[in-house]
């Protein structure tokens, strides 16, 4: 399946400082004349830094001086650096490849080996890569970023490294064999984008080529073909898209005896089109619905709608997978065989191929159902039914994932399986046996004496809010219970259980309920779940986890005393109009690396591509947004609940500028707030185990403290 039609859809680059930093300039001077924390906005500048060390500092000495947070900041440390959890592989030609993380290796390890030694309790590993040592004899900070490696020897393949943790990274040309640099390889300098390999002598290039090259997104706006020994400035475009897209970038399906080559112009998320390179270069659109998100394997063509699609004579419903002959389909056919349909209660999570079969994955509930669908024969009709039959072997509750070892040459899946208290457990299954458990996860918290239980909530418009609740057995329904609920509630992403050793020491072993809420924003339910929320209809997700946290109240679970609640990015901004919408249903708020400021989003780094999702303050929408900035939100006079804020310097992607702003403003104000930023991390807010865990360690605490009094 070609990787771009979805994964741009769940972007994790977005642009660099240097690209962006003129972007809605004038709007910049503008708002610096209206905003006194404007100067916030200057990430790397001495005046802004120097106020961030001196929150720092004091929430330090409020939240991390204690022998308890010493204790939990310890204990998670030791859950990140656990050398017993399981080591997560690809397959990349014989060899099974792992990136490592643990006290020794704070950077990581790029390591391999075989299925023999993985199938063993204490595998050995090959070091192809050790980041720790190469930054040490670099001078860098570099970050794993991820590798593509090229078919079919394998001998060759493109790294990504970022500094600090940031979206921008640099690609840089490995010899597998040699486990070495290539000297005078494929190079491609810091910025947001990546190269992706057509052959071993040409790449597909989509970065920052220099001024007018970066959509206003940030991301690239220009990709082209680079031919190895020639400079990057000779590279031939093989598309432009508009400064108004959002990311433009090209991808070579090398599957043997179905090589073809794409654009993808990605102009919103869940917006995009999907071209087919021929071999003179010439580019035919594949002419889907732009929301679709749209796959091509083999001779198949899939489409996961997001709107109902009218073709053949026959309408498909939003949230359907629905298949035809790729060929066909170009040819101008128009007849699909529908794989999934949802239901009020069901939505297709995802979908995998092996080499024969195409594994799918439903939500029912936020309950996962896996199902193997085998396409006709070569021969039958177009149209011609798949048959379905349950995977064998494949949990009933909890999380399930499923994914193919390795597409081209076998019906080998992984599967992953976990819930709240059941550590993550790696499955090897061959399609129609049962699964063979590899691998499980440590017990890193006593869940012996909770309990998950999952219920729903009625929110304002009447729509029943399903959320996932994790007790102590036996709890005393007197509303004195520290609860933490979290959610995100945006751009179709679904929370569903997970083991999170971090909250269960943090959390569940203090005796506390967590909880976690499915809201509107979000894919539990597919396309309508997601869309029910967007723009002007934003208030529904708020009232959705409003309505989670008066259910827990009405069910004396707690009370609005010991009631918290956390989220980050986009579940900051939800996070952050609990606090200035609903600050009465709240005893403590942790908002992490936030949006906030909603007239000033769209013009700071990848801002401006999430307009599809909240709209464009700087036109009429800004009558609805106005609505859930929190920036604009806040009152001087109102009483708000202890806050704490935390985000990165080295956020690339979510401005730190947005947790900081409100951070002054609500300080200013005398209200009882309280901020951390940490200098490296990215989105993720931590760049190693050691940040992680002192991050962590300080939410946890401060909700603690508050909640628990």
């Amino acid at each position: 399946m070609t990787p771009l039609s979805k994964a741009c859809q769940h972007l994790v680059a977005a642009a660099g400082f240097a690209a962006v930093a003129t972007v809605g300039f004038a709007h910049a001077k503008e708002t610096a004349m209206t905003d006194p924390y404007a100067w916030l906005e200057d990430v790397e500048g001495e005046r802004a830094l120097t106020w961030v060390k001196q929150q720092n500092a004091k929430a330090e000495a409020e939240l991390a001086t204690s022998p308890a947070f010493k204790q939990l900041e310890g204990d998670i440390r030791a859950i990140l650096d656990s050398t017993a959890k399981i080591p997560a592989v690809e397959k990349i030609g014989p060899y099974y490849y792992n990136f490592w993380k643990d006290a020794q290796h704070q950077r990581g390890l790029w390591r391999r080996t075989t299925l023999e030694e993985y199938r063993k309790a204490e595998p050995q590993w090959e070091t192809v890569l050790d980041l720790d040592a190469l930054n040490q004899a670099e001078g860098e900070n570099w970050v794993w970023h991820g590798a593509q490696c090229l078919k079919p020897k394998y001998e060759r393949c493109l790294i990504a490294l970022s500094r600090g943790g940031a979206d921008a990274d640099v690609t840089r040309e490995f010899d597998l064999t040699a486990k070495a640099w290539i000297k005078d390889g494929f190079f491609r300098p810091e910025a947001k984008g990546g190269l992706s390999w057509i052959d071993q002598d040409n790449v597909y290039v989509y970065t920052d080529f220099g001024a007018g090259s970066m959509t206003s997104s940030g991301y690239p706006r220009v990709v082209k073909q680079w031919k190895r020994g020639t400079p990057l400035s000779a590279a031939s475009v093989v598309y432009e898209g508009k400064t108004d897209d959002m990311y433009i970038a090209g991808v070579h399906d090398d599957t043997v005896g179905y090589e073809r080559d794409f654009v993808s112009r990605t102009l919103a998320f869940y917006n995009d089109e999907l071209y087919l390179r021929g071999k003179g270069g010439q580019l035919t659109k594949i002419d889907a619905p732009n929301s679709a998100n749209k796959g091509v394997h083999k001779e198949w063509l899939l489409l996961e709608l997001r709107e109902p699609y009218s073709a053949g004579g026959q309408t498909y419903a939003a949230g359907s997978l629905i298949a035809t002959k790729f060929d066909d389909f170009m040819a101008g056919q128009r007849v699909f065989t529908t794989l999934f349909a949802p239901t009020e209660r069901t939505s297709l999570a995802s979908y995998s191929w092996t080499r024969d079969h195409l594994v799918v994955n439903v939500l029912e509930d936020v309950k996962n159902r896996i199902s193997v669908l085998t396409p006709p024969a070569a021969d039958a009709a177009q149209g011609a039914a798949w048959a379905s039959a349950p995977m064998v072997g494949a949990p009933t509750i909890g999380t399930v994932a499923v994914g193919a070892v390795d597409a081209d040459e076998s019906n080998a899946v992984w599967m992953t399986a976990t819930d709240y208290l059941t550590p993550t457990s790696l499955s090897l299954a061959e399609l129609g046996q049962a699964p063979e458990v590899l691998k499980t996860n440590p017990v890193f918290f006593d869940g012996s004496k909770h309990v998950v239980e999952q219920h729903f909530a009625t929110s304002k418009d009447g729509t029943k809010v399903p959320y996932f609740m994790v007790k102590p057995k036996g709890l005393k329904l007197d509303g004195k219970t520290p609860t933490l609920l979290y959610g995100y509630g945006g751009f179709e992403i679904a929370l569903t259980p997970s083991y999170n050793a971090g909250a269960g020491k943090g959390w569940l072993e203090k005796g506390g309920v967590y909880v976690v809420a499915n809201i509107r924003g979000g894919g539990e339910y597919g396309p309508r779940w997601h869309q029910a929320a967007l723009k002007a209809n934003r208030h529904k997700a708020y009232e959705d986890f409003a309505a989670v946290a008066q259910d827990l109240v009405a069910k004396k679970i707690t009370s609005a005393r010991h009631l918290g609640i956390q989220g980050g990015s986009n579940g900051g901004l939800l996070t952050g109009n609990m606090l200035t919408q609903y600050p009465k249903l709240f005893g403590a708020v942790v908002v992490q690396v936030p949006l906030l400021d909603m007239k000033r989003y769209s013009h700071l780094l990848a801002g401006a591509s999430w307009m599809a999702e909240y709209g464009n303050p700087d036109t009429a929408d800004w009558e609805f947004i106005q609505t859930f900035s929190p920036y604009h939100l806040f009152d001087a006079k109102k009483q708000y609940p202890p806050t704490l804020f935390t985000t990165s310097t080295r956020d690339d992607r979510v401005h730190p500028g947005h947790a900081r702003k409100m951070h002054a403003l609500m300080s200013d104000a005398g209200k009882n707030v309280r901020y951390y930023e940490n200098i490296e991390g990215g989105h993720g807010g931590a760049a190693n185990n050691a940040q992680a865990a002192h991050m962590s360690a300080l939410a946890y605490t401060f909700l603690w403290n508050q909640l628990s009094e």
